[in-house]
């Protein structure tokens, strides 16, 4: 057993630019362990994830704000403070902050992470205005 307090010893906040868009700041929890990583991820209005899977799945616990989560083929859904998400094993997947508000989640990925493209910029907004 270990306990973590928030976030590893000695870690450093992680701007994230690589496979977000937007501004997202991430703190890791743990180090990669056994196949887990979490995170405590921040993403300023706007800010998200490119398309994504995840080999065993995902956990996301809003903690505070609003944002959207979206699996490949379906309409983003809204989620905010107290909505915990579980993404399968291999679901293709965006998630990040609405346009109209920050989004803090605790991000706990299984197994290896597969990043792929960018949310297109010109259906992000749409899909936000049309959802709000």
């Amino acid at each position: 057993m270990k306990v973590f307090h928030g976030r590893a010893a000695g870690a450093v906040s992680e701007r994230r630019s690589d496979t977000f868009t937007g501004t997202v700041w991430a703190d890791p929890v743990m180090p990669a362990t056994n196949g887990v990583t979490i995170n405590t991820v921040f993403f300023a209005p706007g800010g998200r994830t490119y398309w994504h899977t995840h080999e065993y799945g995902q956990v996301l616990q809003v903690t505070a704000g609003q944002g959207w989560i979206c699996l490949d083929g379906e309409a983003p859904q809204p989620i905010r403070q107290g909505d915990i998400v579980f993404i399968g094993p291999n679901e293709r997947h965006w998630h990040g902050a609405s346009e109209g508000s920050y989004m803090v989640h605790i991000a706990t990925s299984i197994g290896k992470g597969t990043w792929q493209e960018e949310v297109a910029e010109q259906d992000y907004p749409a899909t936000a205005r049309a959802s709000a």
